[in-house]
């Protein structure tokens, strides 16, 4: 027999009103048994049920001639089932919505989203379940260990909502005396009105091999090139490689880019000059202030979105071009709260 083949009766639960509790006063004080006042009940209820009901309001009381007697009182019934159900505290949201429950664990265990991205895709999309939660809500299950498989140490972070303060350093890099300043930088990169202007980045691992990522300031979208190793040579093959597969829209989607001061990035000559049209520029490179990762807080927000899938310690020698392009591609597909959880392929089409 299959599970859409049986013979069960489908079972409906509920809770005793105080009218029933007052009908069973009545009825068990005239020496009705509980199996017909159980019958009497509309819906009828189990002979257990009415059982438990009068055991749970039974009184003391005595008559005029000071007899004791215990008898069932509806009032007592009705108290100490008010007293139970404020005990028991408030009811979970998301109440028997399995679906909705295997969503949120899906989304965040399996594809890496934060709470509040799950739920902000939820409505932009416009996902039907049968109730809806905020990001709070969330939050607050997984902190009760209400879900399944789903925990704290699943999150990617978990912010205490403060603010850090930031300030300058130093303004010029011993290093890079020569290097275009981010404050010659012109006022559409720095608003974000202008799409085109970069920013750029290493995330390292373990072992030689690295990640170079950018980051487009106006919409979020992210380009990451496996690196065999931190040099300069490797940078300018990645941008060369860049040039040459845009041709001559290379000026229009990089107008310029920001780096730090790292040795990897100091060639700034070779960045800006064009491999297929040498003694023309293809883009502007500009560095940040020493020790100001702020000036790039596109770029540093991004890494730690890469951090999801390539741990510090991780050995980026093993990941292959197909594991890079799917980090890419969730990044760019990821919903984003800025967007009003638009992605950033999205913004950028």
């Amino acid at each position: 027999m299959g599970q859409g083949q049986n013979n069960t009766k489908t079972r409906t639960w509920e809770q005793l009103s105080e009218k029933d509790r007052y009908k069973i006063e009545a009825l068990s004080q005239r020496g009705v048994p509980p199996s017909e006042i159980g019958k009497s009940l509309n819906p009828k209820r189990d002979r257990r049920t009415i059982e438990r009901e009068i055991a749970r309001g039974l009184t003391l009381q005595r008559d005029w001639e000071l007899r004791e007697k215990m008898v069932y009182l509806a009032d007592v019934g009705q108290r100490k089932h008010d007293e139970r159900a404020a005990n028991k505290g408030r009811g979970l949201k998301i109440g028997h919505d399995h679906k909705l429950a295997e969503h949120i664990e899906r989304k965040i265990i399996e594809e890496k989203y934060s709470p509040d991205a799950v739920i902000g895709e939820i409505r932009a999309q416009g996902l039907q379940f049968e109730v809806t939660v905020c990001t709070k809500t969330v939050y607050n299950m997984i902190d009760a260990g209400i879900f399944l498989r789903l925990s704290n140490k699943d999150l990617p972070v978990k912010r205490d909502g403060k603010k850090r303060s930031y300030k300058r350093v130093r303004k010029v890099a011993l290093n890079n005396t020569k290097g275009r300043s981010i404050e010659e930088r012109p006022p559409e990169a720095d608003s974000r009105e202008e799409y085109g202007h970069w920013e750029m980045d290493c995330v390292l691992g373990s072992g030689k091999a690295c990640l170079l990522v950018m980051t487009e300031r106006v919409s979020r979208q992210e380009r990451i090139f496996k690196l065999s190793a931190k040099t300069q040579r490797c940078v300018l093959d990645v941008i060369n490689q860049l040039e040459r597969k845009h041709k001559n829209n290379f000026r229009k989607i990089f107008r310029s880019i920001t780096m730090d001061n790292g040795g990897e990035f100091l060639d700034m000559e070779s960045l800006e000059n064009s491999c297929r049209k040498p003694g023309t520029k293809r883009t502007i490179c500009y560095y940040a202030h020493p020790y100001s990762a702020f000036e790039r807080g596109s770029n540093e927000n991004q890494n730690k979105l890469i951090r999801r899938f390539v741990p510090k310690g991780s050995n980026i020698e093993k990941l292959s071009k197909a594991d890079v392009q799917r980090i890419e591609n969730w990044m760019n597909n990821y919903p984003r709260r800025l967007f009003g959880y638009k992605s950033a392929n999205q913004i950028a089409a």
